[in-house]
């Protein structure tokens, strides 16, 4: 399993998110698996204590993270660690695809579930779940996609809530 060139020269350009690496070949793959899982940054930040954009950075193939890192991305993505390293002409493993196809399955079930008022599909609903849970018990632990998510801190907030916005757009154009 290979995890790139660790260039030690670069030690002195080490950033909360990782070293970047300085030749371009990818170092490992969080962003793969955490789409592949259904995971968004968010959710991912949160599972981390961490900032969305410490995520991001994270997130950047070229990122030359600590071991530990890696490890707190393996425990809050739910993979094996050698899923989020990058060996040469890697793709993710059948096991893992499996699950993590599984896992918004079971994500979209439990969503309807929440979301229908009829009866008839809600035991339908019901079956479905108990059926994946059979052929896959760790899905017993899974949420329903997030309807609402948690409110931002400003740090979080986009491009358009640091715009400044011109008089004009309060002015009342109707008078």
């Amino acid at each position: 399993m290979t995890i790139g060139h660790y260039d030690t020269t670069s030690m002195g350009a080490a950033q909360e998110g990782g070293i970047p690496a300085t030749d371009c070949q990818p170092l490992q793959r969080l962003m793969t698996v955490r789409r592949q899982q259904g995971l968004s940054r968010r959710t991912v930040a949160r599972r981390l204590n961490i900032e969305i954009e410490q995520v991001r950075q994270q997130e950047s193939e070229s990122s030359d993270l600590p071991l530990s890192v890696v490890y707190a991305w393996q425990k809050a993505l739910e993979v094996p660690v050698a899923e989020l390293l990058v060996e040469a002409g890697d793709v993710l493993t059948p096991p893992v695809l499996r699950r993590s196809q599984f896992v918004r399955l079971m994500k979209t079930v439990l969503a309807i579930s929440e979301r229908t008022k009829q009866e008839s599909v809600r035991r339908m609903v019901q079956t479905i779940i108990g059926q994946l849970v059979e052929i896959m018990p760790e899905l017993a632990n899974v949420s329903a996609w997030h309807v609402v998510g948690k409110r931002r801190h400003l740090s979080e907030l986009g491009v358009a809530a640091q715009r400044r916005l011109g008089e004009e757009v309060f002015l009342n154009r109707y008078e």
